[in-house]
């Protein structure tokens, strides 16, 4: 497929653009979008998003639901609940620092459920130790930081984009503080700043070696005390529930399921945040908690939104490799413990088992290289050597330093003999970070009218093709607090309708199926996922090439394809839900997606490295982009629920 390019700076047009059918069903054109006529600015996010929707507009399917399309009757703005249904202004999906920031500034204008798929601290942010960068020193500037997230980004970052948020990141710091968040200072009374890999200056606040968990915990407690904010704890959400109105996708409310009762709750309200993290379990190894499996871009995929550079994706160099621990854990880590970036900022060298430093083998910064660079060292040591782990040493600092600095670290390592002021850490490379996701504006839109993202769901052209140390918490901040306006703004405008949850088959919970079969069916999915991981590490991993991604995409639609199959002989209906069940239909599709982007770009650019096209190429400097088609084929992984067939 091309489309012809229209003449002036701001219209799109089409590279390289592939036809991948088995992308996730819904989804088969991956392209490459660009601007003519600015090629070194990459992409306006604002600007970028209203061009793909004239592209989308001209072939987008209609839902069966456009019959049933009525103006919304008025519903008061308390939160109304009606059993099984709920009735919300807003509903924020996620617990992490974006959903959380988000909820607290759009409640002081409407009731807000915040849906969270285990305990709300259970995120990606509360895993974070680094911290968050953001240009608090006089000696630093924003067009610093700016030129260091770019040069990570390997130029493939939106311009605009990474102006606004290294622009406006220090007073989303400076709001953390003033709603009690505790960072660490330095004698001078000045808040300590440190410095990690890819950065220019020392410009990270952080909370010893948990900052993370030191953020979410000042923002759960002002959730806590907001009474217009209700909390939903082990609420899995299964599918955003969408109408079409004209050409346009609207998003009107999710379904969830209760994993404590096994009970399916609707969830109905003006505006969605999509706020659910990252996709780490694709991956066998990820510092990812167990929650993240992809499920804000799978949803987001099967309701007809726009996913973006999904090939990005981060692996962490150095994540505590338990087998090179004096003590064998007892049992297997549900996620990877990670060893912080700022172990290295801090001094911390590499070495291979033979105590040989081989940092500077592969790049003059060693070990201050940005991340991509340090984990595909790592892998060719491994390779290379055949050996399991390599080891990052801090040992030569002061203890105190050590301790002060990295207390958890030390900690955990303590508890299998390892004393790290003394002993090397054996590290290894797992999966950390989805660069890719939900494309969306400057604001946090998206192309799905009512529904916006934030943080590692959302795909803002912030981390190009490789994301900076602690840009993450930083990114999650400013896009969840730009989301708020225009939030604001579509749910002043909107009103509910209290029939609206009858548009759409309810979701099924399967006690008909018996706890037997229902067993049988747990069994053969955790089978399937493992095979799933294993499939994506030994082909999809850090160092890729075309044969070993085709191999993949084969592998990967056989095995969907015959567990597809187990589960409708099982008794399975297209309707049901179980979380297992759930979350293995988004791994699929993120699997698909990641697989599919990985093969339309014909180059290496940073996270996205490949044998059969080792170099950068600047034509190709453009973003991956999968537009969404009919849903009407394609697996049951990349169809919303209520918008199956029946088997």
């Amino acid at each position: 497929m091309t489309t012809a390019v229209a003449a002036g700076s701001s219209k799109l047009h089409f590279r390289e653009t592939v036809c991948r059918g088995q992308s996730c069903g819904q989804a088969s054109w991956v392209s490459s979008v660009t601007f003519k006529g600015c090629p070194q600015k990459g992409l306006s996010g604002s600007s970028w998003l209203s061009k793909v929707l004239q592209i989308q507009r001209r072939n987008f399917p209609q839902s069966s639901i456009n019959d049933n399309w009525k103006p919304l009757r008025a519903v008061s703005a308390s939160y109304l609940n009606d059993g099984s249904v709920k009735y919300f202004d807003f509903a924020v999906i996620g617990s992490g620092v974006a959903g959380l920031r988000y909820a607290l500034e759009v409640a002081k204008h409407g009731s807000v459920a915040v849906i969270t798929k285990a305990e709300p601290h259970e995120s990606n942010t509360n895993y974070a130790q680094g911290g968050v960068s953001a240009v608090l020193c006089p000696l630093d500037s924003v067009e610093s930081h700016m030129r260091d997230t770019i040069i990570a980004g390997a130029y493939l970052c939106d311009e605009e984009t990474v102006r606004v948020v290294c622009t406006e990141g220090p007073d989303r710091i400076r709001e953390l503080i003033a709603m009690g968040a505790s960072f660490d200072h330095g004698e001078d009374g000045n808040l300590h700043l440190a410095r990690e890999g890819g950065h220019s200056h020392h410009r990270i606040v952080h909370a010893a070696d948990m900052t993370g968990r030191e953020i979410e915990r000042a923002l759960l407690e002002a959730v806590v005390n907001d009474p217009n904010i209700f909390m939903f704890e082990h609420h899995f959400a299964i599918d955003l529930l969408t109408s079409q109105d004209g050409s346009d996708t609207v998003c009107h409310g999710v379904d969830t399921l209760n994993t404590e009762t096994q009970e399916v709750v609707r969830f109905i309200a003006k505006v969605i945040l999509l706020a659910s993290g990252g996709a780490g379990h694709i991956y066998p190894t990820t510092t990812n908690p167990l929650v993240a499996t992809g499920d804000g871009i799978a949803m987001a995929h099967r309701a007809q939104a726009v996913i973006s550079n999904m090939e990005f994706v981060q692996f962490h160099p150095t994540a505590l490799a338990d087998e090179g621990l004096p003590i064998t854990p007892a049992k297997t880590r549900e996620n990877a413990f990670l060893i912080t970036e700022a172990v290295r900022g801090d001094g911390g060298i590499l070495y291979n088992l033979s105590m040989e430093r081989f940092m500077p083998l592969y790049d003059e910064r060693a070990e201050l290289a940005p991340r991509d660079v340090v984990a595909r060292s790592i892998d060719d040591q491994l390779k290379k050597r055949n050996e399991k782990y390599v080891l990052l040493d801090i040992s030569h600092k002061s203890k105190e330093k050590i301790l002060s600095h990295f207390p958890n670290i030390a900690a955990e390592c303590l508890k299998y003999g390892l004393d790290i002021t003394r002993q090397p850490i054996p590290v290894v490379p797992a999966a950390h970070y989805m660069c890719g996701g939900v494309r969306a504006g400057l604001q946090g839109e998206t192309n799905v009218r009512g529904l916006y993202v934030a943080g590692e769901v959302a795909c803002t052209g912030l981390h190009g093709a490789n994301r900076l140390a602690s840009n993450s918490l930083l990114e999650a901040l400013v896009f969840a607090r730009r989301a708020v306006q225009p939030s604001i703004d579509h749910m002043s405008n909107s009103t509910l309708d209290l029939s609206a949850s009858n548009w759409w088959a309810e979701p099924v919970v399967p006690t008909s199926l018996g706890s037997n079969i229902m067993n049988d069916v747990l069994s053969g999915t955790r089978k399937v996922r493992k095979e799933l991981q294993s499939i994506m590490w030994k082909y999809v991993g850090i160092v890729r090439s075309t044969r070993r991604l085709k191999t993949a995409e084969q592998r990967i639609a056989e095995l969907e394809a015959k567990w597809e199959q187990y589960l409708f002989q099982q008794g399975w209906e297209p309707t049901m839900v179980g979380l297992e069940a759930c979350e293995m239909r988004n791994l699929f599709c993120c699997a698909k997606l990641v697989v599919s982007s990985a093969l339309a770009r014909h180059e290496s650019r940073g996270l996205h490295y490949t044998i059969d096209f080792p170099h950068l190429v600047e034509s190709k400097r453009l973003p991956t982009v999968i537009f969404p088609c009919s849903p009407m084929n394609g697996t049951w992984s990349s169809r919303q629920l209520h918008n199956q067939h029946i088997h």
